[in-house]
């Protein structure tokens, strides 16, 4: 594999619990976050994305200022977002704030742009859930039309008409870097081709094999659509111990306790330890030693031709200690193993 390859982490700031089991509060785990990030700088992760959401059991509804602190902190991270819910925010503003980001970070600054696995920013920002499809279709298009970083001019129907309009600051490297998050539909995998704008597939379950297809999509509507060939990156869950046994049991616990709570608001049934263990062996839970992570990382690369892996490391309420040494471990002993892998894959 002659590709370059990029990783890095994602984290939702997960409410997470102190070594007594009691429930941080918001202001606690923010700041364990920033300390997150600046470890993930240290050991040489290559990026690192939060997530936006609007409950209580995630910290972070203001990715944007997270990371504006990490760098003044950081030297050399991307910093990014794991997804920024465009649907419920304003174009305009989103480029303003990022493209300020990337002044303040020397350049390191990206969005990652999707419509979101929750929907309470919709009935918070007083949009409705009726209009999800065209809000975003609308909005990621005026946001692409601001990648140009010429004068706008565009017209919709989820906000009045710009005439011929500049959007400050610009940024030094002339656009925003931009991914496109996608759940696994093809009109999704079609519109980021369309919008000529990498595509991140965000894969929390079942052998990650089976979006190679949506990769092939990807590729050949690029093609239809007179673009380059752009960048394709994996999102997936997972966290690392000293041994696989060790990170099974750790791990455990959390994914359920995570993983009931949200089943329980959509209608799942409970997670079991037979599920859990089906993902770990070869589904997209990516759980274990250094050495086993390393190799199921390496696969998914070279089976999806992705040139980006980010690894959501937060796991519900697993404590910021485990977090951390996760973190070590994926950037001390997971990444230059992995790149080893795809350097010799024999």
């Amino acid at each position: 594999m002659t590709q370059t390859v990029q990783f890095g982490l994602d984290t939702f700031g997960d409410v997470t619990i102190d070594a007594d089991g009691a429930t941080l509060p918001h202001a606690h785990v923010l700041r364990n976050v920033l300390a997150q990030i600046e470890l993930a700088d240290h050991v040489g992760v290559d990026a690192i994305g939060l997530g936006e959401h609007h409950r209580d059991d995630f910290a972070i509804s203001a990715p944007d200022i997270v990371l504006a602190a990490a760098a003044s902190r950081t030297e050399r991270i991307i910093l990014g977002t794991a997804v920024t819910v465009l649907s419920s925010d304003d174009p305009i503003r989103v480029y303003e704030r990022f493209a300020t980001l990337d002044a303040l970070s020397d350049g390191r600054a990206e969005v990652t742009l999707g419509r979101g696995s929750f929907t309470e920013s919709f009935p918070l920002f007083g949009l409705d859930l009726a209009d999800y499809g065209v809000l975003f279709e609308e909005k990621l298009d005026l946001f692409t039309a601001l990648r140009a970083e010429n004068a706008v001019s565009w017209q919709g129907t989820v906000r009045p008409p710009l005439d011929p309009t500049h959007v400050y600051p610009k940024t030094e490297k002339g656009s925003l870097s931009t991914w496109i998050g996608v759940g696994g539909s093809p009109e999704s995998v079609v519109r980021a081709a369309r919008h000529r704008i990498p595509m991140m597939l965000a894969i929390i379950g079942g052998d990650p094999a089976r979006f190679a297809p949506y990769v092939d999509l990807y590729h050949q509507a690029l093609q239809k659509f007179g673009s380059p060939e752009l960048p394709v990156g994996v999102h997936s869950p997972g966290f690392i111990a000293a041994s696989d046994a060790e990170a099974r049991e750790s791990l455990f616990p959390h994914f359920k306790a995570n993983r009931d709570r949200i089943g329980a608001e959509r209608g799942w049934g409970p997670a079991t330890r037979e599920q859990f263990e089906a993902e770990a062996d070869g589904g997209s839970l990516y759980v274990g030693s250094p050495e086993t992570v390393a190799r199921r990382i390496a696969t998914t690369v070279q089976t999806l031709g992705a040139s980006r892996f980010d690894l959501k490391y937060s796991n519900g309420t697993m404590p910021h200690e485990q977090l951390m040494e996760t973190i070590r471990l994926y950037g001390t002993e997971v990444i230059p193993r992995v790149r080893e892998l795809l350097a010799d894959p024999s």
